[in-house]
């Protein structure tokens, strides 16, 4: 049935009610998926050529983590190129970037039927909705010119609340005693922190309201939590930006050479001084220098360092002249820098200069459902790397992550998941790679509510919270595969191996994605 002008009016009405802005974007979907009868849609934002999914429906949940490059996703570019509604032929020869990540779908995996709507505001690409169906006739009752209403009221919704989030930054950057100019308001996709947890949410607005000042930060927390891309963050949005965000990591500084590394040094200033070379206070000037790892700084260059903060000058070894610096310093560790200045490792006053805004970063852990997010994102960068058309976790993969403790924070997980997908592309023999529950190799048992998960000691990893549908498939497939292998991937030994119909195993092989 087609969309009445009544149902546009209800739909723009529906959509555009007092709700906060995720809220919104789910309604704005749930209405879509009602009226035109889709399979999956979702609704995205467009920045620096990728878009980034703000709500899905009908979609597995590791979709909303994923950032998807044009150049990778030769339908999204063709939707963002396009200015209109773009219906894409059912036997279309572009990928999908949705193929497999339809749940429940049995044998289906591939999407037949899509449409692009491209999200415009003042002529400028802000976003895009897609829906897709199973049914090549799927949305053939559509008009164009329905569509493109339907598109006109989503475009609004999405730059009503994009306009929303920028007075909310602005209003947090001018109670914080400083306006910002318009341009520096959109870094966020150049030190995007992946979360969507209430940790995270108040890790973001401490980051929004200390960027813009001067302000020493201290950036704390686990090993593997993400404190340099904290630094990052602020540094991007502070309005230093324009200037060099310089590096330096303290716990590889050898002590012979650290004063060098810090204030520079002049020729013939010790042996092997060949040249002038300038410290990383000179190149950090009118910037930011981040002291990754500041917990592991010599007490002898502390003092050296505080004097810098409370004068802003240095002096390079060898020269008796004095340079006025103006350097923000960003400050991360991973230790209790209270406990180190009560034990006499760390200056008390060089930690009162530093920790004048704390920053605490959370971790994974405490970040409830920000796994699965970032299981997306990481997923989604691997499929790049690995050149892969698609890749997917399974369902008893993602809970199995989502299980785990993770003492190596995020640094843990992004490596766990590039790991599986390596082994899970040397084992796949479908365009559409998954990674599963046996690709993991974790050093501790999964726990759940203090009860163990342990393993079998077949290859399958046995998942507290999975149906018994999805168990099932999950233990068909890996046992399938250990069966294939073992016949050097002969379908019909195979077949005969397992007492099964040729075309039965082929059938049951297609469901489960191994072919």
């Amino acid at each position: 049935m087609a969309l009445s002008q009544s149902d546009l009016t209800r739909i723009a009405l529906d959509i555009t009610s007092g709700l906060a802005n995720r809220d919104r974007f789910s309604r704005l979907l749930d209405t879509i998926r009602q009226n035109l009868h889709c399979d999956a849609a979702a609704l995205l934002s467009y920045h620096g050529q990728f878009f980034t999914p703000l709500a899905i429906n009908g979609l597995h949940d590791d979709v909303i983590g994923r950032r998807f490059v044009l150049a990778e996703h030769p339908r999204l570019e063709a939707i963002a190129r396009a200015g209109d509604v773009v219906r894409f032929p059912a036997d279309s020869d572009l990928d999908d970037p949705y193929d497999g990540l339809i749940p429940n779908q049995g044998e289906e995996l591939k999407v037949h039927a899509c449409i692009g709507l491209p999200l415009f505001a003042n002529e400028r690409l802000i976003g895009a909705v897609t829906i897709d169906g199973f049914d090549p006739e799927q949305f053939d009752q559509f008009s164009d010119f329905e569509l493109r209403s339907l598109s006109a009221i989503a475009a609004v919704s999405l730059n009503n609340a994009l306009m929303i989030e920028r007075l909310e930054q602005r209003a947090v950057q001018d109670h914080a005693g400083n306006a910002n100019d318009d341009e520096h308001v959109d870094h966020e996709a150049d030190s995007e922190m992946v979360g969507q947890s209430r940790a995270m949410l108040s890790l973001n607005q401490e980051v929004a309201v200390v960027a813009n000042s001067d302000l020493n930060v201290l950036i704390t927390g686990e090993t593997g939590t993400g404190k340099e891309l904290v630094a990052r963050a602020v540094h991007k949005k502070s309005r230093r930006s324009g200037q060099l965000l310089v590096y330096l990591n303290c716990a590889a500084l050898p002590e012979s050479v650290a004063e060098s590394e810090l204030f520079g040094h002049v020729k013939g200033a010790f042996t092997g001084a060949i040249s002038h070379r300038k410290g990383k206070f000179e190149m950090a000037d009118n910037g930011t220098l981040f002291l990754d790892e500041i917990g592991e700084l010599p007490l002898s260059l502390q003092a050296k360092l505080l004097r810098v903060l409370q004068y802003g000058d240095i002096q390079k070894i060898g020269d008796d002249r004095s340079q006025q610096v103006d350097v923000r310093i960003i400050a991360a560790t991973n230790k209790e820098l209270k406990t180190e200045v009560m034990e006499g490792r760390f200056r008390a006053d060089l930690y009162h200069r530093l920790s004048v805004f704390p920053i605490l970063v959370p971790p994974l852990r405490e970040r409830n459902g920000d796994i699965t997010l970032l299981s997306g994102f990481f997923v989604e960068r691997y499929r790049q790397k690995l050149g892969l058309k698609h890749l997917k976790l399974s369902s008893s993969a993602l809970m199995l992550i989502n299980q785990y403790g993770w003492p190596g924070n995020v640094r843990e997980l992004d490596h766990a998941i590039h790991r599986a997908g390596i082994i899970a592309r040397a084992q796949s023999e479908s365009e559409l790679c998954t990674i599963k529950a046996q690709h993991f190799d974790f050093s501790e048992s999964v726990t759940d509510n203090s009860q163990q998960v342990g393993t079998t000691q077949a290859s399958t990893k046995i998942v507290k919270g999975l149906s018994l549908k999805q168990a099932v498939d999950e233990f068909q497939s890996d046992y399938i595969h250990q069966v294939l292998t073992g016949n050097k991937n002969n379908w019909a030994a195979t077949a005969r191996d397992l007492k099964l119909d040729p075309g039965n195993l082929h059938r049951l092989a297609k469901r489960l994605g191994l072919k």
